[in-house]
């Protein structure tokens, strides 16, 4: 891949949860392309790996690791086997998350039909499961709080340390239909400009990416159909989009590399940089 500007990472260890993923894939490829050595953490160990590999190919540093972002011996053990490999962490990535089927409704309104016919097909807000809610809650808020607790105290020892989360639209505009997720994502918002207080004097910044839509193995099935058009949904995402199209993934690293620079974004904690074509500046009107 190609950045869009260098920063100087020489000497400086990443982690960054998911980083099997489509999005924190390219970050972490983003981020080796910088002289960084970079630690993949995610679930799945073989996309670790096979992210792993392509940065090292392509004459980065890199390792995979697993690491179950909800259980704090897993991070733990990951933190441990960076540092052996790569040092103590200097910047962590918060991008594990995600949705489950279990904290989404099937419509995106409910109707007086709707409490009188009920269909087990049909999950209205009245059904949603309290078990897939707390899933899709602790994926993504714990899955950052925990992370952060474990590789931010070396840091905060040391001194010096960058955190950066990955937060959404939806918690700026909370969208139809999936209100586990939407209020997640509001919360790691929160979580943000929290930490960032909590550890301005001890040299930790704190901040956020909050992209828009992008294609991912998660969503490509909502947004596209099997031939490549747009699903309903699609469209209607789109037309709320001013720039008319989905993100790429490239499109994240200008504010991942600035945040993560200290020169650059040295004076910059508590921040929530949106990336999403002017989703979130447009009414609809």
């Amino acid at each position: 891949m190609t950045v869009p500007f260098k920063v100087d990472l020489k000497d400086k260890t990443v982690a960054i949860t998911g980083g099997g993923g489509v999005l924190c894939g390219c970050m972490a490829a983003a981020l080796a392309d910088c002289g960084a050595r970079v630690a993949i953490l995610d679930l799945r160990q073989a996309a670790a790996d096979a992210v792993a590999e392509r940065i090292t190919r392509a004459g980065g540093k890199a390792m995979g690791a697993a690491c179950n972002v909800l259980e704090r011996p897993s991070i733990e053990a990951a933190a441990a086997a960076v540092e052996k490999a790569f040092g103590p962490v200097d910047i962590l990535v918060n991008g594990a998350g995600g949705n489950h089927p279990k904290g989404t409704t099937s419509k995106e309104y409910l109707s007086a039909e709707d409490l009188v016919n009920r269909a087990k097909e049909k999950v209205t807000f009245f059904d949603l499961d309290p078990e897939g809610i707390q899933f899709v809650f602790n994926l993504n808020f714990l899955g950052t709080l925990l992370p952060s607790q474990v590789f931010a105290q070396g840091m905060a020892k040391r001194g010096r340390g960058v955190i950066i989360n990955v937060s959404s639209m939806n918690a700026y505009r909370p969208l139809t239909k999936i209100p586990a997720y939407s209020g997640a994502k509001a919360a790691v918002s929160n979580f943000t400009q929290w930490l960032a207080v909590h550890l301005s004097r001890v040299g930790v910044r704190v901040n956020a990416i909050a992209p828009g839509f992008f294609l991912t193995d998660q969503n490509r099935s909502l947004l596209t159909a099997a031939d490549g058009s747009l699903t309903p949904r699609g469209k209607t995402i789109l037309s709320h989009t001013p720039m008319g199209k989905f993100g790429s993934p490239e499109d994240l690293t200008g504010a991942l590399l600035w945040l993560a620079d200290d020169r650059s974004s040295g004076f910059v904690t508590g921040t929530v940089i949106a990336v999403d074509g002017g989703f979130s500046a447009f009414s609809g009107v």
